[in-house]
């Protein structure tokens, strides 16, 4: 006799399946879902599309961005600086790195009554795609103008004539040929040997002067 047990026989006393996982159930059928329609709209475009209006609105930033934040500093423009120190006989003109931080002494200028000194500096400003021209305004210590500064801005007027969309800004000068003097005896040279150069150095502080001021200002 065989010592199976009967709760091992299979269906119709076959032999149990050993080792073999049994079977999982089927999974019942998915109905197949029913397609989605979105309606539309037709658009009839043989006239062109249909007008679009840009409405924008002014905000006032007066007293900061929303919320209380900081209006973030404007940047720097870019670009060449020309210094400008306006003499009765002589015009000194600097000239600014590419980005606008250091000042170097370019050339002087002789004055002209025909006003082709002016034509000189309007040239320099194309040759070196100048991007604003700072003009001293020499100012007596307590501040008040005399005939100096008179006759700076009224240069200024007439060069910001010849070119073009380039602005113009007076700035203030007091003392600015004392510092240029003072740094070319630094550098070893007496006073006859700085009239050549005196005028440049002085448009070097003017410009210098000027391109501090914006860098802390940014």
């Amino acid at each position: 006799m065989s010592d199976q047990h009967p709760d091992q026989t299979g269906p119709a006393g076959e032999r149990p399946m050993q080792g073999r996982p049994a079977v999982p159930p089927s999974r019942p059928r998915q109905t197949p879902q029913q397609p989605v329609h979105h309606r539309t709209e037709q658009i009839d475009l043989r006239a062109g599309f249909p007008p679009v209006r840009h409405e924008t609105a002014q905000i006032d930033l007066s007293g900061g961005l929303p919320g209380g934040l900081p209006i973030p500093p404007r940047p720097r423009r870019q670009g060449r600086r020309l210094g400008i120190d306006v003499g009765s006989v002589r015009v000194g003109v600097a000239i600014s790195d590419p980005t606008g931080t250091l000042a170097s002494p370019l050339e002087t200028v002789q004055r002209a009554r025909d006003e082709a000194d002016l034509d000189r500096i309007a040239a320099l400003v194309t040759e070196h795609e100048v991007t604003e021209v700072i003009v001293g305004e020499p100012r007596h210590l307590s501040g008040a103008s005399g005939a100096s500064a008179k006759e700076a801005r009224a240069y200024s007027r007439a060069l910001a004539g010849r070119i073009g969309s380039v602005p113009v800004h007076l700035v203030d000068e007091r003392l600015s040929t004392v510092s240029a003097a003072s740094s070319l005896r630094a550098n070893g040279l007496d006073s006859r040997q700085q009239r050549s150069v005196i005028d440049q150095a002085a448009a070097v502080v003017i410009l210098q002067a000027y391109l501090d001021a914006q860098r802390e200002r940014s």
